[in-house]
């Protein structure tokens, strides 16, 4: 299934406002960091994570998408910097992203890692710019750090390390535990920061978190099955890792039927929490029918 072309839409303003935005951060930068940041944050892929922050925003009621830009940006700074970690020969061990060689395998263990890092502090440079009254940039902040820390991304990527050394007593309640943080906390944060900039009431932030819960199940639930049944050129990554490093997943938990069962209830639930937007909810509906059935 191919992206939505609003989605297609958000992901090119996107990619012009961080190519943009990479121009005005070049000076002084050691041109090697500089080239690997770039190379990692402009390698292409579906900026489903933006697309999450403005199409929320709007659902809430915002108008002026710059007004979500920030945030949609650094979303895609502390995506593209957990990929160049889960890529290193230390983590996932992968030599593949989006079709082309990983930051490491382009450059070199060292450069991969402060690449990252200066893309993860970056983040939060661009939630820190004066486009929004300090105090919601401030709470932006702390959500973000919260949602990609040691209580949320972070933690979960230590999990799923742990389920791999040992996964005795590993079942779907332990697996959604792992996934809830390392993948659902972020997506998360996108559909809660887009409500927050829009101004919403509480009953359409509370919709935005319960969309956003749903998604991040159903977007791991969605890549467990893509492994299996999609290929590496699909994928633009390497297929079959999850079974290869003995890796707990839906699908080796509950089989593939299972899988796609509990895929289709999750979507259930993320177009569910839209009602409460009317038509201003069809595009979010449309991006929990694409996560799903999405081929790579």
């Amino acid at each position: 299934m191919q992206a939505p072309e609003f989605l297609a839409s958000h992901a090119a303003h996107v990619e012009k406002a961080l190519a943009d935005m990479l121009k005005t951060h070049g000076s002084g930068v050691s041109e090697r960091l500089f080239e690997a940041m770039s190379y990692s944050l402009l390698g292409g892929g579906k900026r489903i994570r933006p697309g999450l922050v403005i199409e929320c925003f709007r659902a809430c009621g915002g108008k002026d998408i710059g007004t979500a830009l920030p945030a949609a940006m650094a979303i895609e700074c502390i995506h593209t910097y957990s990929l160049i970690h889960d890529d290193l020969p230390c983590m996932d061990d992968d030599d593949l992203r989006r079709g082309n060689p990983t930051c490491h395998t382009k450059f070199d263990e060292a450069t991969a890692v402060l690449a990252a890092d200066a893309l993860q502090t970056l983040a939060f440079e661009l939630l820190a710019t004066p486009s929004s009254p300090a105090e919601l940039r401030c709470e932006l902040i702390r959500t973000l750090a919260i949602a990609s820390g040691a209580q949320g991304m972070v933690g979960g990527q230590m999990l799923d390390i742990q389920s791999e050394i040992d996964s005795s007593g590993i079942d779907l309640l332990a697996i959604e535990r792992i996934h809830l943080h390392k993948t659902g906390a972020l997506l998360r944060w996108c559909c809660e920061a887009g409500a927050l900039l829009a101004g919403a009431s509480s009953a359409q932030f509370d919709a935005c978190s319960r969309y956003g819960k749903a998604t991040g199940l159903l977007f791991q639930i969605a890549d467990d099955i893509l492994d299996v049944t999609a290929s590496s050129v699909a994928l633009g990554k390497s297929a079959g890792k999850d079974e290869a490093q003995n890796k707990a997943t839906y699908v080796s938990l509950l089989g593939l039927k299972q899988a796609r069962e509990l895929a289709e209830e999750m979507r259930e639930i993320a177009i569910n929490a839209c009602e409460l937007f009317d038509s201003d909810g069809a595009q979010l509906k449309a991006l929990a029918n694409y996560i799903l059935e999405r081929d790579s």
